[in-house]
């Protein structure tokens, strides 16, 4: 009997609005970005932030996620802090940015640049 494997789901649910701001972003890529990485360096006053940035190379333990307009590398130290997070791209008459709804995150500091887990 052959065993059947299921597709593993994604570390990260990109919603359409996040996808096409990858894709605007890899239509504007330096020259040698093979995609956009994200990963959560230690920053800020609650611990962690949230930094989106062009890639050259792939490491071997990032998780890879291919979207219509790119790839979304997810830096391999940070995939546990992100398992079952939503990433968006919102626009507002204010600010534009990437927003996270992250179910890892158990606070998060007054002005929302960075969160602990």
């Amino acid at each position: 009997m052959a065993t059947t494997l299921r597709p593993r789901p994604a570390a990260l649910i990109l919603t359409p609005n996040a996808e096409a701001r990858i894709a605007e972003l890899m239509a504007k890529a330096p020259e040698g970005a093979i995609g956009v990485k994200l990963s959560t360096p230690k920053r800020g006053c609650s611990g962690l932030a949230y930094s989106v940035d062009y890639v050259t190379e792939a490491k071997p333990f990032d998780e890879k996620i291919e979207t219509a307009g790119g790839t979304l590398y997810i830096d391999g130290g940070s995939i546990l802090y992100l398992v079952g997070s939503t990433m968006d791209w919102v626009e507002d008459d204010f600010a534009a940015g990437f927003v996270f709804q992250n179910p890892n995150a158990k606070g998060e500091c007054g002005c929302g640049e960075s969160f602990t887990v």
